[in-house]
């Protein structure tokens, strides 16, 4: 009797976890938009042409904006409350992608703003330094740690910060930024959902 009350359990929990861990956004799944958030910030990520990217995202003191991102991890337009904003690369971004371990790659871009004249280009490298695991919730993804540095004309670092980018979804998950040092912190999602949810 108690035996197969055990088993009945077991079987319980195995089929709860199973139905659970099947809600996780896969490669497959991303394809058709998803949400990520922490608490403040909810990001909605829906591909469109090109690979691009577009994120909705709503801000705690921002509010709503949208940014295109080709392959997810950079940045190439942001127009939000605040206002617009757009990088123009000197090269073909899409040449980068899909990102391998020990690649590195450094862009020269232009950055444009309405009403004022772009300041000189400004450079950003790429390192990515290895393989990892980041868990949104109860849903862990093999992420790959990419150094970004942007510097002005000058040579000036502007930020510096490692994205924590999963290829399957094509999205940077968090920043971990003074990466080595007492001051690390991770800035990144907690939860994850498709977007139909």
């Amino acid at each position: 009797m108690k035996a197969a009350a055990i088993c009945m359990i077991l079987a319980a929990m195995l089929c709860a976890s199973t139905a659970h861990a099947a809600g996780c956004v896969d490669a497959k799944s991303a394809r058709k938009g998803f949400v990520l958030a922490r608490p403040g910030i909810q990001s909605e990520f829906r591909p469109v042409a090109g690979e691009q990217i577009l994120g909705l995202g709503r801000l705690r003191f921002v509010g709503v904006g949208n940014r295109h991102h080709p392959a997810g991890l950079i940045e190439v337009f942001r127009d939000s409350d605040t206002g617009r904003q757009a990088m123009i690369p000197f090269s073909d971004l899409r040449k980068l992608f899909p990102l391998k371990a020990g690649a590195k790659a450094t862009i020269e871009f232009v950055e444009l703003s309405p009403n004022k004249p772009p300041k000189g280009t400004k450079t950003l490298s790429l390192v990515v330094k290895g393989k990892e695991t980041f868990r949104l919730g109860d849903c862990k993804y093999n992420v790959l740690a990419v150094k970004e540095t942007f510097k002005n004309g000058d040579g000036e670092t502007l930020d510096s910060f490692t994205a924590l980018y999963a290829p399957d979804l094509q999205a940077a998950l968090a920043r971990r930024y003074d990466e080595g040092t007492g001051s690390e912190s991770v800035n990144g999602y907690e939860t994850i959902k498709p977007l139909a949810e």
